[in-house]
């Protein structure tokens, strides 16, 4: 990839990082239950990595 991205490449790149963020820890007592410990990545809609999926920006 360049050394300097175009602006609308990096707001393309910025947008599909949210994919791979995890869901909020609220999410976790809101659909288990309070004692429940489950890690919060499990509730994102869509796993990518940089590693295994490749984007089109």
């Amino acid at each position: 990839m360049a050394r300097y991205k175009h602006p609308s490449r990096k707001k393309r790149l910025a947008s599909l990082r949210k994919q791979t963020r995890w869901a909020p820890f609220w999410t976790v007592p809101k659909i288990y239950g309070k004692t429940r410990r489950i890690h919060p990545g499990r509730h994102t809609k869509l796993k990518r990595s940089w590693r295994r999926t490749k984007t089109k920006a």
